[in-house]
């Protein structure tokens, strides 16, 4: 199972520099695909904060938000809620990596929730979260 993370889905479906090599490696995957409730609830505010930005037309954050509920509705990705066993999980990890790592609140969770959610892989195009997911065990993505 594949834990995809925020900067991941809005790379998929938001036009940005990493765009492409989401693409591609969503060709290579056959394992199933894992967003959390926290994953979407980001997405949503990533493109309003795009919108808000100037770097999206109200239009292009709509269609945006559009095909991303879209693919969550045909099942390309599997939604399930942010289990109350990752923060502490959270905890433990931050206690641990943090001070290293220098991971955000929000990193810190996806990467529990994976975790707890039995994924084995974790995509992101966020440097701090990649190496807070491969110090927890998880592989990742290549970085573009």
């Amino acid at each position: 199972m594949i834990y995809l993370d925020t900067s991941f889905i809005v790379s998929l479906y938001g036009l940005d520099v990493n765009t492409v090599a989401a693409v591609a490696l969503m060709r290579t995957v056959n394992e199933e695909l894992l967003i959390t409730s926290l994953v979407e609830l980001e997405t949503i505010n990533a493109f309003g904060l795009k919108e808000f930005r100037k770097e999206f037309t109200s239009l292009e954050a709509e269609a945006s938000l559009l095909n991303f509920d879209k693919a969550v509705r045909a099942g390309v990705f599997q939604l399930r809620a942010l289990p109350e066993a990752a923060f502490g999980r959270a905890r433990t990890l931050s206690r641990r990596l943090t001070p290293q790592l220098g991971t955000r609140t929000a990193g810190i969770l996806h990467v529990a929730a994976a975790l707890d959610l039995g994924a084995t892989d974790f995509y992101s195009f966020d440097l701090q979260q990649r190496k807070m997911a491969q110090a927890a065990g998880l592989a990742t993505n290549p970085w573009p």
